[in-house]
């Protein structure tokens, strides 16, 4: 496992997020800096930082540096040129973990394509610095004029959006073949190691490779599964994580947009994180899919790990997360079970157009005993 100094926010959310990042990424991490700000214009961080930062990389000699914020090529330069390492930024590192984690084409399509977008975003920067004489090999730019450059990026990214939008036109037809037999379609969706997957395999009786480590799930899965006698289809999908940026949904907007036609939306919420991290995966998770046009009166939400916590812990966090009023939650454990017939039931009542506040109110969220 090759080594990294990681730099993070001097927050404990920010600090586990970035530590598991670097750990599914392949990084022991053997040193963290952490930072209140990191968007100082020249490195990032500030000169004394770097200082101290300079002296550990020499002390520790990592592998690479992993900064836990979106740089600028000429920032990236910079950090390299006096560091002497390989500078990986928060998008580079997620773009690693996508290549290794994707194992379909289309997942390798999605990954190229969103390489490619983060390769294009900082294209002018690179060619800049490219003729001003300085040769930043370590980010590959080699000796194109600007327009080969550009040009070049360009026309693979219409060769992978081509293969894509044919991979696309194959997935509608098989929701159309769905729809004609008269399959009614349920997504998971939620924060990366959430337990999507684990409840999946709970409710298809599947055993698809679940992980804490986050994004274990890149290529979408479809499977089978009955629920009061009749045939639903679920799918499970990759999981969403704060600050992804625009462009690498828009990769994955061919699997993602499952969720988009699903008939019902299982949001997977990990109950037994801390109260901030619960509220940021939450909003991160409800952002991205009101990107992708998802609509609220389709979603049920899945407070996962309830068997971590007791019953009040677990009506204080519905409470924080405003879903006291709603009732098409219920807390579940994907790990032991509990409320897995629940769930299946609470979906058969929504798409029968069943109003399910005309099930008993102990049905939904916490009861004891369960």
């Amino acid at each position: 496992m090759n080594s990294a100094i990681l730099i993070t926010y001097d927050k404990e959310d920010a600090v586990n997020e970035a530590k598991g990042l670097c750990d599914a990424a392949g990084y022991q991490v053997v040193h963290i800096i952490k930072q209140k700000f990191l968007k100082k214009p020249k490195y990032g961080i500030s000169g004394g930082v770097l200082e101290e930062l300079e002296e550990l990389a020499g002390k520790l000699r990592p592998d690479v540096i992993i900064f836990d914020e979106i740089l600028k090529p000429s920032q990236n330069y910079n950090l390299a040129t006096v560091l002497h390492r390989e500078i990986l930024d928060r998008e580079a590192l997620i773009l690693e973990i996508f290549e290794s984690r994707s194992s379909s084409a289309e997942s390798k399509l999605q990954v190229k394509l969103a390489q490619l977008r983060y390769e294009m975003s900082r294209a002018k920067e690179k060619v800049r610095l490219s003729s001003m004489g300085e040769q930043p090999g370590f980010m590959g730019i080699g000796k194109f004029e600007v327009d080969v450059y550009y040009n070049d990026i360009k026309h693979r990214m219409k060769t992978v959006r081509s293969k894509l939008e044919k991979a696309g036109k194959q997935r509608e037809l098989h929701r159309q073949g769905r729809k004609r037999m008269g399959f009614k379609t349920i997504s998971l969706a939620g924060y990366t190691s959430a337990g999507k997957t684990t409840l999946f395999n709970k409710m298809t009786g599947e055993s698809k490779t679940q992980s804490k480590e986050l994004f274990t799930t890149l290529s979408t899965t479809t499977r089978r599964v009955t629920i009061n006698r009749e045939p639903f289809l679920i799918s499970d999908t990759v999981g969403f994580i704060s600050k992804l940026p625009a462009y690498m949904i828009d990769a994955f907007k061919s699997t993602l947009e499952e969720l988009k036609y699903a008939d019902i939306i299982i949001v997977v919420i990990d109950i037994n994180d801390s109260f901030l991290e619960l509220k940021k995966k939450f909003a991160s998770c409800m952002r991205t899919l009101s990107e992708l046009d998802v609509e609220k009166d389709r979603m049920i939400y899945a407070l996962n790990k309830a068997d971590l916590l007791e019953d009040k812990e677990i009506n204080e966090k519905v409470d924080i997360l405003a879903l006291i009023e709603n009732k098409k939650w219920l807390s579940v454990s994907a790990k032991t079970g509990n409320n897995i017939e629940k769930i299946k039931e609470l979906i058969k009542n929504i798409i029968e157009n069943k109003n399910p506040y005309k099930t008993k109110k102990e049905d939904f969220g916490v009861e004891k005993n369960w």
